[in-house]
């Protein structure tokens, strides 16, 4: 039996250098490139690396068919000499895999899965059914491909030990509501989390969440738009604590209208506290990895942090 994080969610095993990566590609295609500039920075920390050829499939918006993408999901999930899963890049189609993927194959061999974007639909299912925890961190296209220029390889190695991150307090990072919270951290991509609504797969958070929200190149009147529809559906009625991405290209091209201004406004009678800037997502600064599912506490006064207080391997 896995050893489990205080809200019950199953953990992974350990990632440790000279453990093996699997590389998958569940959603957009990618540029040859990127790709192998990726696994050489993987190499560079210490992994193994392995991929199924079907990684390189294209079609006109995905990499490969859904079934192609789920069956590759799945066989690397499934291999003992696999211990932990990152995505290329996200883009769209991850949500395409979830009606062929079984939750309770998955539920028995915890297995650590990295990415972010696109990629929130699939930390959906896996920290929701499939009751693991997971790791919004970097991926190989723009991100481990370009070095630690892009990502942050500290906090990408610690989301994957069994040692809790501890207290990210992190330039940059603005209070908007002050006070303090501790719960479970999860979320994503607000697009992608309000996508899921209305379907088997819907994003439910548990109560007391910290959420972590972020998104990128959506205008100031889609992001309300967004929230709103979260805010209909209850998902904010659970949360004690948001913690808001950069939200890089999000701002109105003349400046008048703002993302954190949307952002400010909307959650401007948020009960708990709400941080705005954490550098992890989409990002204009090196992307530091967060695990999902584990205990955090958000501490919103004169020096705002996160601290990530379980870690989510064992």
């Amino acid at each position: 039996m896995s050893a489990r994080t205080r809200l019950g969610l199953r953990k992974f095993r350990s990632v440790e250098p000279r453990a093996t990566i699997a590389v998958v590609a569940p959603a957009s295609y990618f540029v040859r490139e990127e790709f192998d500039a990726g696994v050489a920075e993987l190499r560079r920390l210490g992994f193994q690396v392995v991929f199924d050829e079907s990684v390189f499939d294209r079609e006109p918006i995905t990499a490969g068919s859904a079934a192609t993408r789920a069956k590759a999901l799945r066989d690397a999930w499934m291999r003992d000499d696999v211990d932990a899963i990152v995505a290329v890049r996200g883009g769209y189609g991850s949500a395409e895999l979830l009606p062929l993927l079984d939750a309770a194959e998955f539920r028995a061999r915890p297995k650590a899965l990295i990415g972010y974007s696109d990629l929130t639909s699939l930390h959906a299912w896996v920290n929701g059914q499939v009751g693991a925890t997971s790791v919004h961190g970097a991926m190989l296209d723009g991100r481990l491909s370009k070095g630690e220029s892009a990502y942050d390889a500290a906090s990408f190695l610690r989301s994957l030990s069994t040692e809790p991150m501890g207290e990210l307090a992190i330039d940059g990072v603005d209070v908007l509501r002050s006070g303090e919270a501790i719960g479970p951290l999860v979320g994503g991509t607000i697009m992608q989390l309000a996508a899921s609504l209305g379907t088997p797969y819907t994003f439910t958070p548990p109560d007391g969440a910290v959420l972590f929200l972020e998104d990128v190149a959506e205008r100031p009147y889609r992001l309300r738009r967004l929230l709103v529809q979260l805010q209909h559906a209850g998902r904010f009625d659970r949360a004690s604590a948001i913690v808001v991405g950069q939200m890089p290209r999000c701002d109105e091209a003349d400046g008048r209208v703002t993302a954190r201004s949307v952002i400010d406004g909307f959650f401007k009678d948020f009960r708990g506290p709400v941080l705005y800037g954490f550098p992890s997502g989409h990002t204009t600064t090196p992307m530091v990895s967060l695990p999902f599912g584990v205990q955090a506490r958000v501490v919103a006064d004169g020096r705002p942090r996160l601290v990530i207080e379980e870690s989510a391997a064992e």
